[in-house]
């Protein structure tokens, strides 16, 4: 994976799993996710992306998305939230909030049908 691409995957995942706070469990969630991607560098650049302004984050990051992740390949916008939701929902539970920003960023990536049928299967 092209390192832009990392650095986006990274803030997806960490910016879904700080919207309540960031708890002991989903840090250990990003930082597995990390280890599988060989990405703590990109995981160090996402956390200090959130916390350089919590509140603008999700638009910063938005914006980052639209010019990574935005003209990647249909399957590959797919695969990285299907990857995010399948990471959030390890601590059993997805919020409606978490939910909800997913599916804005499917909307904004042109997949918003795909991501819901595949998150409800």
């Amino acid at each position: 994976m092209e390192k832009e691409l990392k650095k986006a995957n990274m803030l997806l995942k960490s910016l879904v799993l700080h919207y309540h706070g960031l708890d002991e469990e989903e840090e250990k969630i990003l930082e597995q996710a990390a280890d599988d991607l060989d990405g703590h560098a990109e995981l160090a650049w996402a956390n200090k992306f959130i916390s350089d302004d919590y509140m603008s984050a999700y638009d910063r990051a938005k914006e980052f998305f639209s010019k990574t992740i935005g003209k990647a390949p249909e399957r590959v916008r797919l695969r990285l939230l299907r990857e995010v939701w399948e990471d959030n929902n390890q601590k059993g539970y997805v919020t409606e909030m978490e939910t909800m920003a997913m599916i804005n960023l499917a909307k904004d990536w042109g997949i918003e049908k795909e991501f819901v049928s595949a998150i409800q299967t």
